[in-house]
């Protein structure tokens, strides 16, 4: 099986409210801001970037419990926003504050 798994951390800067799919599966959106430091090339990188997540299911229902401001660790795969789309989203598993 190929892999796609992220573990990301940041700040919720985006949080919409619980919606449900067609099907009547919770759906929540939210966008993270990370700020990091990685490796490449025998040096440090500075990171900066928006990430936009979706969460459905428990997971929905678990975000409804965090607020813009807050830092989480996410941990997911990543999809195609929609079939017509090669934007990218970030499908999470699980959240955690951090």
């Amino acid at each position: 099986m190929a892999r796609n798994q992220v573990v990301i951390s940041g700040e919720i800067i985006a949080l919409e409210s619980l919606r449900y799919t067609p099907a009547g599966v919770a759906r929540v959106a939210l966008t993270l801001s990370h700020t990091s430091q990685q490796s490449e090339a025998n040096g440090l990188r500075q990171v900066q970037c928006e990430v936009n997540v979706l969460a459905f299911a428990e997971v929905a229902d678990k975000v409804t419990n965090f607020a813009v401001g807050q830092n989480v660790k996410v941990r997911g795969f990543l999809a195609r926003q929609s079939i017509r789309s090669r934007q990218l989203v970030l499908h999470i598993n699980d959240i955690i504050l951090e």
